[in-house]
């Protein structure tokens, strides 16, 4: 994903990734076999696994070089603090309801609601290359 987030940008790409991700979420209530279950997986492993460096990016096309380190910080300590509560909330789901729907219907929804967070943010321009300045 990172070749064709240099080609069409960091933001499309993220976008599609995160959407790639809410499908499989939602494509788990359907799945019935082991092979599907796995193959399934190795989709969502690979959005997940695409989309995670773009991160870095869009925070420094988005916040600079300058304060980079402490922005990814707190992106990082949020998206870490929801990897760590997710596994609880599921288990709570799972203990209420004795099913995993609900908890891949919530994921569904989290999922969209990340793609729709990172369509809101403005499409970033590409500077052009002032030759003139270069040179002088």
């Amino acid at each position: 994903l990172g070749a064709a987030a240099d080609r069409i940008g960091a933001k499309p790409v993220l976008v599609g990734g995160l959407f790639v991700q809410a499908m499989c979420i939602a494509t788990y209530l359907a799945v019935a076999q082991l092979g599907e279950f796995y193959a399934l997986s190795v989709v969502f492993g690979l959005a997940y696994g695409g989309v995670m460096p773009l991160y870095a990016v869009l925070v420094r096309e988005y916040f600079g070089a300058r304060i980079m380190g402490t922005v990814f910080g707190a992106v990082s300590a949020f998206a870490s603090l929801g990897m760590a509560l997710g596994p609880w909330a599921g288990g709570l789901v799972f203990d209420n309801f004795q099913r995993y729907t609900w908890l891949h219907a919530g994921s569904f929804a989290i999922g969209l609601a990340a793609v729709a967070v990172a369509l809101s943010f403005p499409t970033r321009r590409k500077q052009a290359l002032d030759l003139g300045r270069a040179a002088a």
